[in-house]
């Protein structure tokens, strides 16, 4: 039974692992009796799960702490992630902190918690670098979402030189078959359509593990599993999608046709100074054997501008790429000049003016892109997966990761559903349908 009085209060920076990881810790609060509120309102925890990818997301997860605390000056706060883990004392400092955690030794942190007294303030932080076994934590509370997250893999070998990640999530290691096919059960017992593998280098998975796996081999055996309509794959690199991989989704039809695989850049100078492991003409072949197979498959992507010493011809091959490749949606990234690693000290450091310029470009392509792929869906029958209702419109994804808008009939409850809908016009974020019988 929860108990009413103990309320947690939570937020989330960053990406899906991060999604997951927060998951996993409210589904041990909500086991322990807690009761989850808005981050807006009076709880007497607050979880902050941070991110350090990027300035900007120092920046928002130390403004989230400072508001947490000013929310209730009463109340702890417990600050974990990417942040907390590189940063340890600059988050200790922040007023109002009780617990930090990091990215790892996190199933003990209800017990933490409860055991701290008025004012008192814990550190569980590990070194990272020398973390080699998965911490398998599950997940059963997606705060009421149609799709569940399954991290599957942590930690990243690769060592980009504009990348803090390897430092803050340590080596890559896996998550066992069994774990995962135990957990992918549950998920589906509760009545979860979609599963969305995540992991901080997901195109590892399995690498690690005495026998060894592939991403291939666990997604068949995910994708067999019976009463599961979809799976989704989240980023992989693009050196890292295997024939294997592509025969998977092309022929297995719980795979969904949407892959997100990073860019960075289209320039071989640029990818080469970055630490990627592909080339430009590897990346387009890559495309190639997706399309060949899956023809609707839809490819969104992370491109990374103003990188160090990035050329305007460097940016145009990107840009060039980009076009050439269609994608589906671009997510753009500034380059953010971070303490630790290789780029910071490189010299060329592009000014914030081009970096904005050449940021409008990229994004007024991808708006383009995401227009035309929009447009290749209009008088079309879609199945889309709903996700929430809203002032009587139901809104949901294809498999393909097409955003769909429809009116639903009064009294219908389609949440958790898979339902055709006919499409009938475009907009900037996806497409507008209406309910086909």
């Amino acid at each position: 039974m929860r108990n009413e009085s103990k309320r947690l209060a939570v937020t989330t920076l960053g990406c899906k692992v991060n999604q997951y990881d927060t998951d996993s810790v409210v589904t041990q609060f909500v086991q322990a009796g807690y009761s989850i509120v808005d981050f807006q309102d009076l709880a007497d925890v607050y979880l902050v799960n941070t991110c350090t990818v990027t300035n900007l997301g120092d920046r928002k997860s130390r403004q989230m702490i400072r508001r947490a605390h000013k929310r209730n000056p009463e109340a702890k706060v417990v600050v974990m992630g990417c942040l907390a883990q590189t940063a340890p004392e600059d988050v200790s400092v922040l007023d109002g902190v009780s617990l930090v955690v990091g990215t790892n030794g996190r199933s003990r942190i209800v017990e933490e918690v409860e055991s701290l007294g008025w004012g008192e303030q814990r550190s569980l932080v590990d070194d990272i670098l020398h973390v080699s076994e998965f911490e398998d934590l599950p997940s059963l509370d997606f705060s009421g979402r149609t799709r569940a997250s399954l991290k599957i893999q942590d930690g990243c070998n690769q060592f980009c030189t504009y990348c803090r990640v390897p430092f803050a999530r340590g080596p890559s290691r896996s998550r066992s078959r069994d774990s995962v096919l135990q957990q992918v059960e549950q998920i589906v017992r509760l009545g979860y359509k979609e599963i969305v593998l995540t992991g901080i280098h997901l195109g590892l998975y399995g690498a690690d593990l005495e026998p060894p796996l592939t991403l291939s081999q666990i997604g068949r055996d995910i994708a067999d599993t019976s009463g599961l309509l979809r799976l989704r794959l989240s980023s992989v690199d693009p050196h890292e999608i295997t024939d294997t991989l592509i025969e998977l989704l092309d022929e297995h039809p719980v795979l969904c046709r949407h892959m997100h695989i990073p860019l960075q850049s289209g320039s071989d100078r640029v990818l080469e100074r970055m630490k990627r492991n592909y080339t430009r003409d590897q990346f387009r072949g890559i495309v190639e054997k997706l399309r060949q197979r899956i023809p609707e498959i839809a490819l969104t992507t992370d491109i990374m501008v103003g990188f160090p010493g990035e050329s305007e011809e460097d940016f145009v091959q990107t840009m060039d790429l980009a076009e050439e490749v269609g994608f589906a949606k671009i997510h753009v990234f500034p380059y953010s000049k971070r303490a630790g690693t290789r780029a910071a000290l490189f010299s060329e450091q592009i000014p914030i003016s081009v970096k904005e310029e050449r940021s409008r470009r990229l994004i007024q392509l991808g708006e383009c892109l995401a227009e035309k792929f929009h447009r290749s869906h209009l008088d079309r029958t879609v199945h889309v997966l709903v996700e929430q209702l809203q002032d009587g419109q139901a809104i949901g994804h294809t498999d393909n990761y097409l955003k769909v808008t429809f009116p639903l009939p009064s009294a219908v409850d389609l949440v958790g559903e898979i339902v055709p809908v006919q499409v009938s016009q475009i907009r900037t974020d996806g497409v507008l349908g209406q309910l086909s019988t």
